[in-house]
């Protein structure tokens, strides 16, 4: 039996950032499905106080926030590293990450991923067009700003593939699933590159929305 264990709502960016680490260090891991109307009542919320997912529990250790869990697997599972050895490409991994948090969710796509693809397909709800509309501004500028800083390199911090693009590229899949996608990205071809480019990989082939679906039914 995996040694880790990952709580999760299928179709989670955090969850699936989480599962597509694990998924790029080779790891053996558990998936328990979490019901997206439980997550703010007991049990769960002895698991995580804030009602949030992902958690992850190893060894007898469980841990809550995707950017502490990603750092924390990076840690002990060495191999193949994601974070990087130069100073100033891990200061740009870290700034992704904390951009990822406070930027490319919260406001955008918290609203437009939401409106668009969580309330029509596990709430049975139209979107809000009118909420869409006002979160757009945000996402412009978010992405913007993602797209001067990746400018002409393979991936976000770099050369190579850090924990910035793992949970970066689980919302940026999100947000392609929506009409939105292609004015957020209108004349930033380099992010549209670049998630193609994260999407051809093992890690996020095998953490799509309904491949953790089919896992959680099989757990």
């Amino acid at each position: 039996m995996s040694n880790f264990v990952v709580h999760s709502i299928p179709g989670s960016p955090f969850g699936r950032a989480v599962l597509a680490t694990l998924v790029e260090k080779n790891a053996d891991f558990r998936l328990t499905a979490v019901a997206p109307r439980s997550i703010k009542s007991q049990p769960y919320l002895s698991l995580h106080p804030f009602g949030r997912v992902p958690v992850l529990e190893h060894d007898g250790f469980r841990l809550y926030e995707t950017q502490a869990i990603l750092r924390y697997l990076d840690r002990v599972l060495p191999s193949s590293a994601l974070t990087p050895s130069e100073p100033k490409a891990a200061a740009r991994m870290d700034q992704i990450l904390g951009i990822c948090d406070w930027y490319l969710h919260q406001g955008c796509n918290s609203i437009i991923g939401f409106h668009r693809i969580v309330r029509p397909r596990l709430l049975g709800l139209p979107p809000d067009e009118a909420a869409i509309a006002e979160a757009m501004p945000r996402g412009h500028v978010v992405m913007a700003e993602l797209s001067r800083l990746l400018g002409g390199n393979s991936y976000l911090a770099g050369t190579q593939v850090t924990l910035a693009d793992m949970l970066v590229a689980a919302h940026m899949d999100f947000l392609a699933q929506t009409p939105e996608w292609g004015p957020l990205t209108a004349g930033r071809e380099n992010l549209p590159a670049w998630l193609a480019r994260m999407s051809a990989r093992k890690s996020f082939q095998v953490t799509t929305w309904e491949r953790v679906a089919a896992m959680a039914k099989a757990a």
